[in-house]
């Protein structure tokens, strides 16, 4: 979240809050602490959604209070953006059936389970619903965004004041680029995790089968 925050806030004329149940700060997987600024039932509707993902997105998608919230703040904004495994939590609100979609490339398969058509693009656009792949593609879609909102000059300016250069190390990042035991090593160490995480989808797809057909309201 904190990369493509830093895009977004950058935008002329954005305003951005964090939203969490409670005004309580939240502490992220690795150890960061947000500051809520609005909660779930305080939230104003927004023109921009963004969604993070991370290991509270498998929870998420059983939660009925962030389903609900997630659709309708979803369908009352003008476009919405699932970072990483965020995508999981648009489509257990119903909102990717029949849409392109991507995530992080271990759960990508996933998002089939709520009737989206996953891609192994790093940035995808299917109508307002923008995408993106794991962690660091957030700030490429962050930076797209902004190009559809505010015009390419506005976002090539964002990007030269952050200096995103992007030239990593070493070659790899995804399962195609990387040595394949480096991608064995990393199936082997997130099987749990990945198994776990397909339970909670094929429940989360039984309740968004029940559900309204919120997809169709968004175009």
């Amino acid at each position: 979240m904190t990369g493509p925050y830093e895009v977004l806030a950058a935008a002329p004329g954005f305003s951005v809050d964090f939203v969490a149940k409670t005004p309580d700060p939240v502490r992220s997987d690795r150890g960061l602490r947000f500051v809520p600024t609005q909660t779930l039932a305080s939230a104003p509707p927004c023109d921009l959604l963004v969604v993070p993902g991370g290991p509270g997105t498998d929870d998420a998608i059983l939660d009925p209070d962030w389903v609900a919230f997630t659709r309708r703040q979803a369908l009352g904004a003008r476009y919405v953006f699932g970072i990483c495994t965020g995508s999981l939590l648009l489509g257990a609100a119903g909102l990717l059936r029949g849409k392109r979609a991507s995530s992080h490339w271990r759960a990508r398969e996933l998002l089939a389970h709520f009737g989206a058509v996953p891609t192994d693009a790093r940035l995808c656009v299917d109508g307002n619903v923008f995408t993106a792949g794991g962690v660091t593609s957030g700030i490429d879609m962050a930076l797209k965004v902004v190009a559809t909102l505010c015009g390419d000059e506005v976002a090539k300016l964002i990007q030269l004041q952050i200096e995103y250069d992007p030239q990593p190390p070493f070659p790899g990042g995804t399962p195609r680029t990387s040595e394949p035991a480096i991608v064995q090593r990393y199936l082997s160490q997130s099987q749990a995790r990945f198994e776990q995480r397909s339970a909670k989808v094929r429940q989360a797809a039984l309740n968004v089968r029940g559900g309204p057909a919120a997809a169709d309201s968004v175009a």
